[in-house]
């Protein structure tokens, strides 16, 4: 048969209150209880600030590679943007070049020959005069088809420059045989035989871009001896 004593079993419990109130109550225990709460706290605020530090720089790692991707995407639109602006500028220094070009060669011959570039290829249709004076066209011709000399027209209006302002003024008349090379020798002229017609027209305009007007002074009119003398006529 087992025995308990009870009485003991309750002495020695308040034996062991009092052993751990008297424990807590040392100052050394009770510094030590201290450190290892300290220590606990300086612990687990070392892995919170750990966990942070680590996801801080995971996200500055990915903010930088975003950073990095949109800086290489700006560089390269900077260089298509440079890359075109050279072309810009080579596409102007051309159309300078063409420009100084036309306006060097504004002699009779380049003129004579960007105007047969433009006649139509008919046979009844010519020019009897070209002028130029003080940066003018005078254009003066005949032809048996109006609408042969209003595409004519056309064509200088249309040149991309080459001649501007263009205006035109046609007349039709009636052919007389003084007008051609006739001769009695040719034989007589039937009377009652329609008389052909022609079309002269004069066409005004400018080679080139029309020169600035200088502004003359007010109440001054020019005399034709003031006109200069660097006209150039051309014939056919």
């Amino acid at each position: 048969m087992i025995k308990v004593n009870l009485l003991d079993s309750v002495t020695d419990r308040t034996h062991s209150v009092a052993a751990v109130e008297a424990r807590v109550a040392n100052p050394r225990a009770r510094s030590w209880i201290l450190m290892g709460v300290v220590f606990g706290l300086v612990v687990l605020g070392m892995g919170v600030d750990y966990v942070s530090a680590n996801y801080k720089n995971a996200s500055a790692k990915d903010e930088l590679a975003r950073q990095e991707e949109i800086a290489a995407k700006m560089q390269e639109i900077n260089k298509q943007q440079a890359d075109l602006e050279k072309k810009i500028n080579e596409v102007k220094s051309r159309i300078e070049a063409i420009k100084k070009l036309r306006a060097s060669q504004q002699g009779p011959v380049s003129i004579l020959s960007d105007l047969n570039a433009r006649m139509p290829q008919l046979k009844d249709f010519s020019l009897t005069e070209v002028e130029q004076k003080n940066g003018e066209l005078t254009i003066k011709g005949h032809s048996s088809s109006e609408d042969a000399v209003a595409q004519f027209a056309r064509s200088l209006e249309f040149s991309d420059k080459v001649f501007t302002n263009v205006s035109v003024e046609t007349e039709r008349k009636t052919v007389n045989p003084s007008d051609t090379d006739w001769t009695p020798a040719d034989g007589e002229i039937d009377p009652d035989a329609p008389k052909p017609e022609v079309v002269r027209f004069k066409i005004t305009c400018y080679y080139g871009e029309k020169p600035a007007e200088a502004a003359a002074p007010a109440g001054k009119k020019k005399d034709a001896k003031d006109a200069p003398a660097d006209g150039q006529v051309a014939q056919k």
